[in-house]
Formats: C-alpha cells, sequence, structure tokens
C-alpha cells in the first residue's frame, strides 16, 4: 500500500546506519590495538639498546673490545680507547693517585662528565628526571661503541644507529671511591671464620647510566647498575 512504502525505506536506512556505526568501531579499536602494540615494541627496542649500552660501558672499564680482546687504539682512530693520550682527556684510572687526577679533571666542567666518565652525582641521582639537567648531560655521554670499537652498522637495532643529537642512547659512568680506610679489606664473610677478599685496584666503584630513546616521541628507557673491575693480587 502507498503509506507502507517509506517504512522500508527507513529500515533499510537504520541497518546502513548500524553497518557503518559497526565498521567505524571495529576500525577505532584495530587502530587503537595497532598503536598499543606499535608502542610496546617501540619500548622494547628502547630497553634491548639500553641493554646494549650498559653492557658496551663495561667493556669500556674493562679496556676490552666486544670480542674480549684488550682495546687497543686504532690507527685513524685515536679516540676509541681510554689510553693515556693526548687525544683523549680522561680515562680510567689504574692507580688511586690516578683517581685524584681525574676528579681534577672532571671537576672543570659544570656537569662534571667528559666523555661519558663523571664525577658522582650530587643532588637528586636521577637527573634523568629533569629535563632541563638532562639536557645538558646528553653532549657529555658516550655513544655504543665510541670508546670500544664495536661496530653499529651491523646491528638491527637502529636507536644504537642513531646519533642524531637528542635522538639514540647514551652512557654515563661515575667513578665513586671507596673510603680509604676500607682498603682492600676482606670485608665478606662466608660465616666460616674465612673472608672473601675485595681485591679492588684503584679502590673505585663505577655507576653505569644507560638511556635510550625510541623511535616515537616520549619513549624513553633509563637502566643502571654497579660495576666493579677487580684485579687478582700479585
Amino acid at each position: 500500500m502507498p503509506q507502507q512504502r517509506g517504512v522500508s525505506l527507513f529500515v533499510v536506512i537504520v541497518i546502513v546506519l548500524l553497518s557503518t556505526l559497526l565498521s567505524l568501531w571495529a576500525s577505532r579499536s584495530a587502530l587503537f590495538n595497532e598503536l598499543i602494540v606499535g608502542n610496546d615494541a617501540d619500548y622494547q627496542r628502547a630497553f634491548e639498546a639500553a641493554q646494549a649500552l650498559i653492557q658496551d660501558a663495561e667493556f669500556d672499564v674493562r679496556g676490552t673490545r666486544p670480542d674480549g680482546t684488550a682495546c687497543v687504539p686504532t690507527a685513524g682512530v685515536p679516540a676509541i680507547c681510554r689510553v693515556p693520550d693526548p687525544s683523549n682527556t680522561v680515562w680510567f684510572p689504574n692507580e688511586d693517585k690516578e683517581t685524584t687526577d681525574l676528579y681534577y679533571q672532571l671537576g672543570t666542567v659544570s656537569t662534571g662528565c667528559i666523555n661519558g666518565i663523571c664525577l658522582k652525582q650530587t643532588g637528586n641521582q636521577d637527573f634523568w628526571a629533569d629535563s632541563a639537567t638532562l639536557t645538558s648531560m646528553l653532549p657529555s655521554g658516550a655513544r655504543y661503541g665510541q670508546y670500544t670499537g664495536a661496530q653499529k652498522g651491523v646491528l638491527s637495532n637502529t636507536i644504537l644507529n642513531d646519533t642524531t643529537a637528542g635522538r639514540g642512547g647514551w652512557y654515563w659512568i661515575e667513578v665513586m671511591r671507596y673510603d680509604p680506610s676500607a682498603g682492600n679489606a676482606d670485608i665478606i664473610t662466608t660465616g666460616s671464620n674465612t673472608n672473601l677478599a675485595l681485591n679492588i685496584v684503584p679502590r673505585v666503584v663505577y655507576r653505569i647510566t644507560a638511556i635510550a630513546r625510541g623511535l616515537k616521541p616520549g619513549t624513553q628507557v633509563v637502566l643502571q647498575t654497579t660495576f666493579v673491575r677487580q684485579k687478582k693480587k700479585d
């Protein structure tokens, strides 16, 4: 009948509208899920980069390359390897007296850091929590492979390959002295009246902080560890 023709059209319009809304909801859900997965992948990539930076910093302190061999300056690349050399302003001390000289040199700059080697942070230890402080610290950080010769080009992690200002990853190594009165005393007790000697020459402990920034804005991972380089008694 003529008065019923409009009812069918109305039903069709409602069905089309509901189908459109369902399609929009599905696409929005898919976009949201993709965003979550993308953020998680970016964080994992940054986390792996920070772990690699920590390991590279430990090699740096040890004075070795990633393959375990001694780090010897490469011809034409004198900055690689921390050795007493005119091209290197600072290096890791091998004797207690060198620590005093290192502290004096690091004290000549406002950040207390030169080429990734630092004095112990004063004030708040989480310097990365303050954007202004972190920005001032970035130029003094060390990049992956900068002082160990680790090859970046063969890595799949693009964060480590990125050395653009404000992007990629860095590490800082604080050189912190033990109380001189502690010396190299046997300070670890096994419980059987036999102590485990802590042979540290020089008497310092290294605190390593690694920061890696993801490919997406706002992604940043901070890892921190303490490293002690022990030396066998002669």
